[in-house]
């Protein structure tokens, strides 16, 4: 799984915001705001991840355990896709 490149990350006054553009400026109306962590997801969904990958990420990165860290990122992830910030399988 990676994200789209329909989504810009920019930090505005310290938050974290996607952006769309293109296809998804058109789907989605709106920007979506990432606390710390999202945007660490977001940014290593950059490159094509696997779960374990992104959760090893999120353990290296971030002082949680295993379960944790895979609980995030199951539920944040389910978001992205939610919101079409993943990219489609080709």
């Amino acid at each position: 799984m990676k994200t789209s490149r329909d989504f810009i990350l920019r930090e505005i006054a310290g938050e974290y915001i996607l952006v769309p553009t293109g296809e998804a400026a058109v789907r989605l109306n709106g920007l979506i705001a990432l606390n710390e962590l999202g945007c660490f997801i977001f940014q290593t969904l950059q490159t094509e991840q696997t779960e374990q990958t992104l959760v090893d990420a999120i353990v290296a990165e971030y002082d949680v355990t295993r379960e944790e860290a895979a609980a995030d990122a199951q539920a944040f992830v389910q978001q992205l896709a939610q919101a079409g910030v993943l990219a489609e399988d080709d």
